[in-house]
């Protein structure tokens, strides 16, 4: 009997501490960026864009080295993220949405959100939505309580267009709250202000419950766009200008964060949608010691930024470089909030174990690139990356090749034909179990 009043006496503070810990479930923020490449910023190695707020955050959280996106444009990388899924099998892989486009995210498809939803959480979506402008499709119809933003992108307007020299979309861009259109082609110099404001009185209003708020800046996408206060200060230009004023919004949302006693116990992860937009030259941005970048299968168009914050539950000042992608952010936050999976197949994988053991070893697992058109391009397996350039395979260790400049297919022929054979049986698969996009109902 003693022993039994001992064992139960052990027991009883555990069950204690892990109800508080239930119901202390964290506040998740996730910071997406737009076209934001993997130099952009000071603590990922750039010596001209000044972004101390998120310096200082790696510093006391996570910093991973080989954060991969699931597609090398806008619309698909969303709906990795949101899914957990490569775009194919959600059947949003054949590049971005446009105005005129009657497809978007199908209602079947579980997200973030309405797995948050139904854990208990209160769920904002503020900024670039392109998961399909109609209103069966924005996000209020998949899981978000609140919506703020953009239905798609800030350059697909007349107005944008024009002033661009071009006419590629003859149509305006709408400012929309949950599904009502509030304004057209909104002065884009206050829209990081905006966000960040929306985002903070959020934060306050929510602060007794638990929140998840996807926070997608539209900057810095051309075209490019900084307030006043912000304008010409940068030494990169209008393009670190936009940069730098989205590290200035992380620095509000932080300090609200600490003004209302919730940083302790909010999750914060601020990465990228995709690599940088190089076309533009200095009017875009910079992938840094990696080759390519938007809408390339090198890896300037996959590897982007990853800061993870949360104060005790990750290993603070600690680089990960695991290679990771922004499919694993569904379920790893599942995990963590003691959710339920989606019913439906997904492709990415539980990471939390990186939080507590940034050197852990995962196991090896493929990962596939697909080009801005949704076609296979290559694939990923342990070091080693194959593509295809034109009408040629080539190899590269990225390991020890970050900038994939050896070709090292002729001497490693064998390894060649196994990828090529591990790609096309997956890319296969996923043809016989692609999933249909939401379409627009009559």
């Amino acid at each position: 009997m003693r022993q039994i009043l001992i064992c139960l006496a052990l027991l009883l503070p555990a069950c204690f501490m892990a109800k508080a810990q239930k119901s202390k479930q964290p506040n998740i923020i996730i910071i997406y960026t737009d076209d934001l490449g993997y130099g952009d910023l000071g603590c990922y190695g750039n010596p001209t864009i000044s972004t101390p707020h998120l310096d200082k955050m790696a510093s006391l959280g996570m910093k991973f080295t080989q954060f991969n996106i699931a597609a090398n444009v806008c619309t698909p990388s969303r709906a990795a993220l949101l899914t957990g899924c490569y775009p194919k099998r959600v059947g949003l892989h054949k590049g971005v949405l446009r105005g005129t486009s009657t497809i978007g995210l199908n209602q079947d498809e579980t997200t973030l959100a309405e797995i948050l939803k139904n854990t208990g959480y209160h769920t904002a979506c503020f900024g670039k939505w392109h998961l399909g402008h109609q209103e069966q499709f924005l996000p209020n119809k998949h899981g978000f309580d609140e919506f703020w933003g953009f239905p798609f992108s800030n350059d697909m307007s007349k107005k944008e267009q024009a002033l661009m020299g071009n006419n590629k979309y003859p149509y305006s861009l709408p400012l929309i709250a949950q599904a009502d259109t509030i304004e057209l082609d909104p002065d884009q110099s206050v829209v990081t202000r905006q966000l960040t404001d929306k985002t903070i009185a959020y934060i306050k209003k929510n602060k007794k419950k638990p929140f998840f708020i996807y926070l997608a800046y539209p900057m810095p996408h051309i075209p490019l766009y900084a307030s006043k206060a912000f304008k010409g200060k940068s030494r990169r230009g209008l393009y670190g200008d936009a940069v730098e004023e989205l590290d200035w919004g992380v620095g509000q949302i932080w300090s609200a964060l600490k003004s209302n006693k919730l940083d302790k116990n909010t999750l914060v992860l601020f990465t990228s949608d995709n690599g940088p937009w190089s076309i533009y030259k200095t009017e875009g941005g910079s992938s840094g010691p990696l080759r390519g970048a938007k809408g390339t299968s090198w890896e300037g168009g996959h590897r982007v930024p990853l800061i993870a914050h949360w104060p005790g539950g990750i290993e603070k000042g600690a680089v990960c470089s695991e290679f990771v992608s922004n499919m694993d952010i569904l379920p790893t936050i599942t995990k963590l909030v003691d959710g339920e999976l989606p019913k439906e197949k997904i492709d990415g994988r539980d990471i939390s174990v990186l939080f507590h053991s940034p050197a852990y070893k995962l196991k090896d697992k493929p990962f596939y690139y697909y080009s801005k058109k949704g076609r296979l391009k290559g694939i990923r397996l342990g070091v080693l990356k194959l593509i295809l350039v034109k009408d040629d395979y080539q190899l590269y260790n990225v390991e020890k090749d970050i900038s994939e400049a050896y070709n090292l297919a002729n001497k490693q022929p064998k390894d060649v034909e196994r990828l090529k054979s591990i790609m096309f049986q997956f890319d296969q698969e996923l043809d016989n179990e692609m999933r249909i996009a939401g379409t627009v109902k009559e």
